[in-house]
């Protein structure tokens, strides 16, 4: 844990005085209460699934699309914490699935539902497919098992949004703000909670955790020298979901306090303080086919190739925000917790014609991306969509 501190430019865990301050009561509900994690084999998940079972639920049960990442989960818990006397389960299932449906007609009685499912990466815009998948899985699974937790009579339903859904400028954090809207809508017969939080450090499929990848394969490794993010570690980002799951108010939206515990730093920042941690020195490229041919011989020398660049890909935002000056704030019930209060607004017209939309779309199978951002354009008209014609997957 403190070496990815370290690595992000802290030296304190973020939550640790509300956890501390909270963990009699959170104890207490947790012991006494029953959990279905939905996508907790997620980076995220995992980080949720661990809080929930070091305080010994009276039923845990774990849903995920990732057979592999559910063993690791397995074997993480096993090895960390060892077992609990309540019931904990997990199970290789896809929420959009006839089978989900039949695993919550089975039993299906949960206090709490938390829902760490999505496709989180800007790269999955690319393409009109992959975009219909991530409608699928960030809106249309968060309607229908909150559906689900509303007819098994669930205490509270909590799910993940993004910092890119406040402002958003791409597809992924569109679709989470459309998800907020959809989450609102059900909020009148369900009390729901949610969080936005920054880039979860070394997380699954992310930039810095293709550096571990890059590393192991002997890679270059590359990074932009010109976006700075915030990062909170894994375990901050499953306190984080568990906190605003027992302790939120309906509709509240928790996010980490901006403060100089929490450190804005750019990945080039991160790469360098990574590579010396592993003893290398950092020997800056000019371009990818001179760091490919470089990875060959400088790791023996004690150097690593890295190519640094500027970002001009589709989707990037310029800086990160958790919340719009059109929301209401309280920043005094927790020390480093801000929590955004919403009313229930959201406008059924217009969500009754996104499911209409979507649904011809599936079942003619044709639709074009160009369709899709209009419709996203419709919903949220401040949309800040900026097509630029590059994506990441057209780079190293």
């Amino acid at each position: 844990m403190n070496k990815i501190l370290k690595l992000i430019g802290r030296d304190k865990e973020l939550f640790i005085d509300d956890i501390s301050n909270y963990e009699k009561e959170l104890s207490q509900k947790v012991s006494t209460s029953s959990f279905l994690v939905i996508g907790g084999a997620g980076s995220i998940g995992q980080a949720v699934t661990k809080e929930i079972f070091k305080r010994n639920p009276k039923k845990l049960h774990v849903v995920d699309i990732s057979e592999n990442n559910m063993v690791e989960l397995v074997r993480d818990i096993r090895s960390s914490f060892g077992y609990i006397d309540g019931d904990f389960q997990t199970f290789a299932l896809d929420i959009g699935s006839i089978e989900y449906d039949a695993f919550i007609k089975a039993d299906g009685k949960y206090d709490y539902v938390l829902n760490l499912s999505a496709l989180k990466h800007v790269r999955s815009e690319k393409d009109p497919f992959t975009l219909m998948r991530m409608i699928d899985v960030n809106v249309f699974n968060t309607d229908k098992t909150l559906r689900q937790s509303i007819e098994n009579g669930t205490k509270k339903y909590f799910c993940v949004s993004t910092d890119k859904a406040a402002n958003p400028v791409n597809m992924m954090g569109a679709s989470k703000r459309i998800m907020e809207m959809f989450v609102m809508r059900k909020s009148q017969q369900i009390d729901v909670s949610m969080a936005r939080f920054a880039n979860v450090a070394f997380s699954d499929g992310s930039l810095l955790h293709g550096f571990n990848q890059r590393i192991q394969k002997q890679q270059p490794i590359v990074a932009p020298n010109d976006i700075k993010r915030y990062f909170v570690t894994p375990k901050e980002s499953g306190e984080l979901c568990l906190m605003s799951c027992i302790f939120g108010e309906n509709r509240d939206i928790f996010f980490p306090k901006l403060s100089e515990n929490l450190h804005l730093i750019t990945f080039a920042e991160i790469a360098v303080k990574y590579l010396q941690d592993l003893g290398y020195e950092p020997y800056l490229c000019k371009n990818e086919e001179e760091a490919r041919e470089l990875a060959k011989t400088l790791p023996s020398l004690g150097k690593w190739p890295c190519l640094f660049t500027s970002s001009d890909t589709t989707g990037e935002k310029d800086f990160e925000e958790f919340f719009t000056d059109r929301e209401t704030l309280d920043m005094e019930r927790f020390e480093n917790l801000g929590v955004i209060k919403n009313e229930a607004l959201f406008d059924e017209r217009l969500l009754n014609e996104f499911e209409t939309t979507i649904k011809m779309y599936k079942t003619n199978l044709s639709w074009t991306k160009e369709q899709i951002v209009t419709l996203f354009f419709k919903m949220i008209p401040g949309f800040g969509h900026k097509e630029t014609g590059k994506y990441l997957d057209g780079k190293m």
